[in-house]
Parts: C-alpha cells; sequence; structure tokens
C-alpha cells in the first residue's frame, strides 16, 4: 500500500529525517510515536504528499508519487488520501454535510453522489440529527467525527492523522480511537496516525517508534 525508502528531508542546516525506510499494508491501522522534534509531522506530510522529500522514493498504491506533475499530484491527493488534523479545520460557514461533499466536488463528484456519500458517512458516524448543523454549534466530539467523514468521502486508500485526539476529553478520545478501528473493519480502511497518546499506540496494530530522524523500532 505504502512504500517509503531513504527518505530524507532538512529546513537549512537541520536535518529532520535521516533516511527512513517504511512499508505500510493495506488496512493496516499503525502509528507513528517519538518525541518533539522527531520528525512525525515531517514524514507524515512527506507520506501525504503535502511536502516532497529531499531524496528517497514515496509510493502509495504503486505509484511513486515524486514522479507526477503538480496537478497530477493534486488529483492523486484528492482521491487518494483523507486528512484528519488536530483540530478538525471544518469550514465554518458550511452545515456538517456541506463540510464533508467540499471534497468530493473538488475531486469531480456530482452533487446527488456525494451527498448521498456524505449522509451515508454520517450515518455511520451516529450524527445524522447533525447534517444541518454548523460547526460552532456541534461539540469537539462531533467536529471530530466530521472531520473523518470529511476525510473517508472520497473513498481514499488512506487516512493520514496527525494528533486526531490531541484536542478532545477522554470520553471523545476513546469514541474517536474506537471509530477508526470500526473503519477499518467496515470499508477495510488504512489509517496511518501521528499520536503522543499512549493508549491510542496500544490500540494500532503496529507502533512505529521515530528519534531523531530515524526509526528506532516497529
Amino acid at each position: 500500500m505504502i512504500k517509503l525508502r531513504n527518505i530524507t528531508k532538512s529546513f537549512g542546516s537541520l536535518q529532520v529525517l535521516k533516511g527512513i525506510d517504511l512499508d505500510i499494508a493495506k488496512g493496516e491501522v499503525v502509528s507513528i510515536v517519538g518525541p518533539s522534534g522527531a520528525g512525525k509531522t515531517t514524514l507524515l506530510q512527506i507520506m501525504g504528499t503535502l511536502d516532497s522529500a529531499d531524496s528517497g522514493t514515496v509510493e502509495i498504491e504503486g505509484t511513486d508519487v515524486g514522479a507526477l506533475s503538480q496537478k497530477a499530484l493534486s488529483k492523486f491527493r484528492n482521491k487518494k488520501i483523507g486528512f484528519v488534523f488536530q483540530f478538525h479545520q471544518l469550514l465554518p460557514e458550511f452545515t456538517a454535510l456541506e463540510n464533508i461533499m467540499i471534497p468530493a466536488f473538488i475531486g469531480g463528484m456530482g452533487k446527488r453522489e456525494a451527498k448521498a456519500r456524505a449522509e451515508e458517512l454520517l450515518a455511520f458516524m451516529g450524527l445524522t440529527d447533525r447534517a444541518d448543523h454548523k460547526p460552532n454549534e456541534l461539540s469537539g466530539g462531533e467536529k471530530q467525527r466530521v472531520a473523518v467523514a470529511r476525510a473517508l468521502v472520497n473513498h481514499p486508500a488512506v487516512v493520514m492523522a496527525d494528533e486526531p485526539s490531541g484536542s478532545l476529553d477522554s470520553k471523545n478520545k476513546e469514541e474517536l480511537h474506537n471509530l477508526f478501528f470500526q473503519l477499518r473493519d467496515q470499508y477495510g480502511q488504512t489509517f496511518v496516525i501521528i499520536t503522543h497518546d499512549e493508549q491510542l499506540a496500544t490500540l494500532t496494530d503496529r507502533t512505529i517508534h521515530l528519534m531523531d530522524g530515524l526509526v528506532v523500532s516497529e
């Protein structure tokens, strides 16, 4: 599903990633942990095609993303990768349903199909009755579930999550963690999750430990 080979990345004189090799299989729920400054978010951004490595290759479903033009890469990202961030990043002027539909429209999906897909995901999240609510009318847990639904709307190959439960209380955190595994079971979804949450890391299929820009254990 995902294959990284010899990924390096520097910012000025600081080398953040020092040669990462990593394989992630379809349907895996993988957590990436490590101290601040270990390179976790940089690795996720490169894996998610939001940033490029200085050297090395990233393959997703057999596609070498580094060989794609910017236009082709944007299209690939929209279709193949879903993102969930610590702070949901929902657009405040749109309802929950509309927020979920936006990536589908960007990808060229018709309105009827996009609406049906968004409604399916809201039902799975237990949020059907919140479809017409805007983000300021939703709880923190509800907003993050809407963000997960938005990440899934285009049937992506993989969902990449950066500290997805970092802003949630313990109850909502547990519900979100359970949701990831329900989605994997229901849709065969692959998840790559950056987390400081030891409880979540112990639940995942595999935990990858980064330190000083290197994988130190799996």
